[in-house]
């Protein structure tokens, strides 16, 4: 496999965060593309602070030479028609198709509580199989639109909405047609309960995007044991970049690699920048995940080189 096939990126969610725009709000998007780029990323996913336009969007991304990777859609196709999703995500598929992207951020936030103060155990669930297959079809039309355009749906499993757990992550995939793909989140999957190694392997034939996350295990546990909300999740280090957490991304890359896998690895944590330094943070993701692949890749291929005949 070329080394080209996988590519590393950040969402810049490490500088400024839009669930909690206290959170490096002050910072402008200029700083974390210009730190990004020194750092060695080669894209960015889309933030609140990027235009909303394709052309504005490469306007922005042009002057660092810089991929737009991909960005976050805030969906409701759970409380909408295909019809109505289709009109409201179709400007936002015209700006990642123009721009080089070909996967979607896919987030559903109907009757999601990620961005609120509400313990996560009363996220909202679907609750029978009938709920779960008509919003399972309505999302595979949906999805059939997007790649239509070129641009593949990649459904985030996230904390505080409906798919959430390993549980929601096999209903989700099953009910769907091959036209969803699957954004794998490390950090999401530990969080809602779910062991990163054994999702992806289970579901490794529709992950399309990935999302690489760290946890502190033990801040997992007090955010269990004390029924935090996802902002407290977020404000009291729940997460981190990979290479300071507890995950092991060495055995995901392995799955990743063997499976052929070509797209992106997004370094993403949600955390407090004046507690985690953006830069510093987003330097030790890059530089662990740049290591973790290069290792991964050089001993994919040494397994795969035939053996040497002797003579």
């Amino acid at each position: 496999m070329p080394a080209s096939a996988i590519r590393i990126g950040i969402n810049p969610i490490s500088w400024s965060n839009d669930d909690l725009p206290a959170l490096g709000g002050e910072t402008p998007l200029s700083t974390a593309l210009s730190e990004g780029k020194e750092i060695g990323y080669e894209g960015f996913e889309l933030n609140g602070k990027f235009p909303k336009d394709a052309k504005g969007v490469a306007d922005v991304l042009k002057p660092y030479e810089l991929a737009l990777v991909s960005g976050w859609y805030s969906s409701r196709l759970a409380s909408r028609s295909v019809a109505e999703e289709i009109e409201a995500i179709a400007g936002h598929v015209d700006l990642l198709k123009h721009n080089g992207a070909n996967v979607l951020v896919y987030g559903e936030v109907a009757d999601s509580i990620q961005g609120q103060r509400i313990r996560l155990v009363e996220r909202p669930r679907f609750h029978s199989d009938s709920t779960w297959q008509a919003y399972a079809d309505k999302l595979t039309e949906l999805a059939r639109f997007t790649l239509s355009q070129g641009v593949r749906l990649a459904y985030h499993h996230h904390m505080g909405a409906y798919v959430e757990s390993p549980e929601d992550i096999d209903q989700l995939m099953a009910r769907t047609g091959s036209e969803v793909g699957l954004l794998f989140d490390s950090g999401h999957c530990y969080m809602g309960g779910g062991e990163p190694l054994q999702v992806l392997r289970k579901h490794i034939a529709r992950v399309c995007h990935v999302h690489f996350k760290d946890v502190r295990k033990p801040v997992v546990q007090l955010a269990r044991n004390n029924l935090w909300s996802f902002p407290d999740c977020i404000v009291n280090g729940t997460f981190t970049v990979p290479g300071d957490g507890d995950i092991d991304f060495a055995a995901l890359l392995d799955v990743l690699i063997e499976a052929r896998y070509e797209g992106w690895l997004v370094v993403e944590a949600e955390q407090d920048p004046a507690v985690a330094p953006s830069y510093v943070y987003a330097k030790k993701g890059y530089e662990t995940l740049r290591n973790l692949l290069a290792a991964a890749q050089e001993n994919h291929l040494g397994l795969h080189q035939p053996a040497q005949r002797s003579l």
